[in-house]
């Protein structure tokens, strides 16, 4: 139990955080729980302190309509915590399409699916061409655009009342993530997760990488969402600076060799090597 434990730790506690997120979200709209109500875009926590999708209200901005000010001040305390924490926590720890995805990746590594991934290379840097497009066509029509089509919003909606659609983009999603691009949806079209990437990169919590105990053998890498982050693997000790890191934990559980750990950010050496 201990070994699975080890293995497994940061995966079960993303897990019990969704799942505990969604059975909350449930129980404030059906049972009248006060704990959270609403949804991922805007909700009210102990029926109180306003939480607020800070892209979401960005896009409602670039309309050039007025934001009421429970939305703005929950949009400021979302994106003050994520800038702290770490801004793509968001994808692994709440998310509730990561479920979705990681299972489409997992699929991937057990049938040796990856194979096929440099056919349908795509840049990553695809997710902040959207972003910028969400708010241009925000701009245009008036309203917030990604909102209208975002899978993350419909998903969670569709859980809290009812799948309709949402159930053809959950395995749409699915689909493409597993047969046509590696971490394609997450790693590069979600503007949401670019959106994160930005206001993340310069966290306090970060992986860091203990090159002296590594031992090459690039299991890290083959989990990593964002393995181009963990670039410094075998070559120096560092902590990982690039806001894209999701903070999930998978290259620490399968790490044998004890070379990366979470740790909270080296303000002394600012942006520069830990070793």
């Amino acid at each position: 139990m201990s070994r699975v434990w080890k293995k497994y730790r940061y995966l079960i506690l993303r897990r019990f955080t969704q799942i505990s997120l969604l059975g909350l979200y449930l129980a404030g709209n059906y049972l009248g729980w006060k704990v959270l109500q609403g949804n991922l875009s805007s909700s009210k926590l102990f029926d109180t302190v306003p939480l607020a999708d800070p892209y979401a209200v960005l896009q409602i901005f670039a309309t050039g309509s007025i934001v009421a000010f429970d939305a703005l001040l929950g949009a400021i305390i979302v994106a003050l915590f994520y800038m702290v924490v770490g801004g793509r926590a968001f994808c692994s720890w709440v998310c509730p399409l990561n479920m979705v995805t990681d299972l489409a990746n997992y699929l991937r590594r057990k049938f040796k699916l990856d194979k096929y991934e440099k056919k349908w290379w795509a840049s990553r840097n695809i997710r902040y061409w959207v972003m910028g497009l969400s708010f241009v066509l925000s701009f245009i029509l008036g309203t917030a655009a990604f909102e209208m089509v975002s899978p993350v919003s419909i998903t969670h909606r569709g859980i809290i009342f009812g799948m309709g659609f949402g159930w053809a983009m959950i395995v749409t999603i699915f689909l493409f993530d597993l047969f046509i691009l590696k971490n394609g949806w997450c790693g590069h079209i979600c503007p949401l997760g670019g959106f994160y990437s930005i206001i993340g990169k310069y966290n306090i919590v970060r992986v860091e990488h203990n090159q002296p105990n590594c031992t090459l053998c690039m299991k890290c890498k083959e989990v990593c969402p964002e393995k181009e982050v963990l670039f410094m693997i075998g070559k120096k000790s560092m902590q990982v600076k690039m806001g894209e890191c999701t903070l999930c934990g998978r290259c620490v559980e399968v790490c044998d060799d004890d070379a990366l750990h979470f740790r909270l950010r080296d303000f002394a050496k600012g942006e520069k090597d830990v070793s």
